[in-house]
């Protein structure tokens, strides 16, 4: 008789602080990844056209970013031997997986902008 169950019978829970579901919640969820993956949508792009299309993100982040959606799998980096380097950066099978459930999160963001809009204003009046 076990007391534990095996570990391929343990489900993920993104509701357990310790589950690896949440990081990846995390990774997906995230602003910047949601935008860096949305601006691949269309194909493959050098960094510079990354930082030029995602307005506000800084070279830092975006660079942070890049290598956190690389580490889980869902872009890929190449570098090419020119002078200067060439860095392109695109979507894997991964990555493109997910585009239909972040197409959808961009336009709820875009259809509901003036409700959420209409609702902060309301709110920021009532706690004045």
């Amino acid at each position: 008789m076990r007391d534990l169950p095996l570990e391929s019978e343990v489900h993920p829970n993104v509701f357990a602080r310790a589950c690896g579901s949440r990081q990846v919640l995390d990774r997906i969820g995230d602003r910047w990844s949601v935008l860096v993956m949305l601006a691949l949508a269309d194909g493959t792009k050098r960094y510079s056209e990354l930082a030029q299309r995602i307005e506000g993100v800084s070279q830092k982040m975006l660079t942070q970013n890049l290598r956190a959606l690389e580490r889980d799998g869902l872009l890929t980096r190449t570098v090419h031997a020119s002078v200067p380097p060439r860095v392109d950066y695109a979507l894997t099978d991964l990555g493109r997986s997910l585009l239909d459930l972040l197409a959808g999160l961009e336009s709820w963001a875009t259809t509901h902008l003036d409700e959420v809009e209409a609702a902060r204003a309301r709110y920021d009046a009532e706690t004045r």
